[in-house]
């Protein structure tokens, strides 16, 4: 879903950026905490990850997410939960 969306041009840029800048930051050796830290390390990808894909759920749109997502319809309504967006 997120190559979809990060080339679907109909998409905000705003939205693409956010995607290409998480993959930046995932492939960077530089983190908020470094991972030799137990736990912490990897907590703190986490918890960029789940902020970033909120981020573009949300600002992607409802009609985007249905038409990129590959899943079920369960998961569907799931990602729609944890981003907070409304479904039906």
């Amino acid at each position: 879903m997120l190559r979809r969306l990060a080339a679907d041009p109909d998409v905000p840029r705003g939205v693409r950026v956010r995607l290409w800048l998480l993959l930046g930051y995932l492939l960077s050796p530089i983190d908020l905490v470094p991972d030799v830290i137990p736990v912490q390390g990897y907590a703190d990808d986490a918890v960029v990850v789940a902020l970033a894909l909120r981020s573009v759920a949300r600002h992607a749109g409802p009609e985007a997410l249905d038409r990129h997502w590959p899943g079920t319809p369960d998961g569907l309504r799931a990602v729609r939960a944890l981003a907070g967006i409304p479904g039906p």
